[in-house]
């Protein structure tokens, strides 16, 4: 039987935070608009976020939740929506707008304007107190997503999500857990963790991801299942040492079986590209934007 969305929940320790706006600037490209924006969490902690959308939005339309990655760069943060980052072929923020879309990212706990403590620490202040690192990331997430529906150029029905690596995993444990994600595009960061720790590539990916328990009840294929029946395209190169190809196709195996069950297949597509390790490509990038189109 598959895991409760209210049991991966409690597993995750995920709880919304409020969000509320503090601040807000403008800045005007030719064929693009940025928001930069300041929100304060509860508890009184402010953080960054970025938007990017169309110069002008007169009817709501579809929108994106845009996860930021990892790659121990703690330095970037939400600006890689505007700024990009070596993994990305270019910042993702400009090309979406000019897609039609709102796009928003915030900058997670350790990264950005929030690396005033480390990942390892902050990782031990949250098992220490009962709680995880990435069930704090999925809550302000989600708490982003409310601001992002609640917006008046955004049709809350047409929310998408992606990112890349870290952003890839916040991606599907979200979509999995949170039915307001109406499609769930991601990158470089999909595989089955018990297969991981086989391997031994388990100890590339971050300390963010210790989650005690959820492989005695789950496993990431099946979290990625419980995204059935809404849209799903999973991007992985076959050269990436982070998602090693027997971790991908084991996690696929059970991911695809939760689609079948649901009648929707053909809901859930699986992009492999050989001699492509943890990076973007053309590909990628056509499939995504493909993808969007056709389910936004």
């Amino acid at each position: 039987m598959a895991i409760s969305i209210e049991r991966l929940r409690s597993l995750l320790r995920v709880t919304e935070p409020s969000l509320e706006l503090v601040t807000s600037s403008v800045e005007d490209h030719d064929d693009y608009t940025v928001e930069h924006l300041r929100f304060r969490l509860t508890g009184g902690t402010e953080i960054r976020g970025f938007l990017t959308r169309p110069p002008s939005n007169t009817t709501p339309g579809p929108a994106i939740l845009y996860a930021h990655a990892h790659g121990a760069r703690y330095d970037i943060g939400a600006s890689e929506l505007i700024d990009g980052r070596a993994a990305l072929l270019d910042a993702p923020g400009p090309v979406l707008a000019r897609e039609g879309y709102v796009t928003l990212c915030i900058d997670m706990p350790t990264f950005g304007e929030r690396a005033d403590i480390t990942e390892s620490a902050a990782t031990k202040a949250a098992l220490w107190h009962g709680q995880t690192l990435f069930g704090q990331m999925l809550g302000e997430q989600a708490a982003a997503l409310t601001w992002l529906a609640a917006r008046a150029d955004v049709d809350p029905t047409r929310i998408g999500m992606t990112g890349i690596s870290m952003g890839a995993t916040l991606t599907y444990f979200l979509a999995a857990i949170d039915p307001r994600i109406t499609a769930a595009a991601h990158l470089c960061c999909y595989a089955d963790f018990a297969t991981l720790i086989e391997t031994g590539a388990h100890d590339l990916h971050g300390h963010y991801l210790t989650i005690p328990g959820l492989l005695t009840e789950t496993s990431t294929g099946k979290i990625a299942g419980l995204v059935a029946p809404r849209p799903q395209l999973i991007c992985v190169g076959l050269d990436d040492p982070l998602t090693p190809p027997p971790a991908i196709r084991r996690a696929f195996r059970e991911t695809a079986a939760a689609y079948e069950a649901a009648g929707a297949r053909h809901q859930l597509a699986l992009l492999e590209e050989d001699g492509i390790g943890h990076r973007e490509t053309e590909r990628m990038r056509r499939e995504v934007l493909g993808f969007f189109r056709g389910h936004l």
